[in-house]
């Protein structure tokens, strides 16, 4: 029997759940991934690695806030329509 994606989600939190509870150190396994997240930014700024790394540093650590920026406006835009959308529902 084939499981709907309700029983597929709460099977996958499930797991996830037990899989942080078996690890000693969360901030090792996700180092790679951090350091990936940040690289990116590095490589953007100075694609052929001619810049000294404290200014690739600097100008990657804008790049990254700009980035968090833009998202904090997306998410502020979603917020702000679903609460219209709810408002102009109640008005309704």
């Amino acid at each position: 029997m084939t499981a709907t994606p309700a029983e597929r989600s709460l099977r996958a939190r499930k797991g996830a759940h037990t899989s942080w509870a078996n690890t000693s150190d969360p901030a090792a396994r996700t180092k790679p991934a951090r350091d990936g997240f940040l690289k990116r930014f590095e490589q953007q700024v100075d694609p052929n690695n001619e810049l000294p790394a404290a200014e690739r540093e600097r100008r990657a650590g804008h790049l990254r806030k700009a980035h968090m920026q833009e998202l904090a406006a997306k998410s502020a835009q979603k917020r702000r329509e679903n609460r219209e959308a709810k408002e102009r529902g109640r008005a309704a």
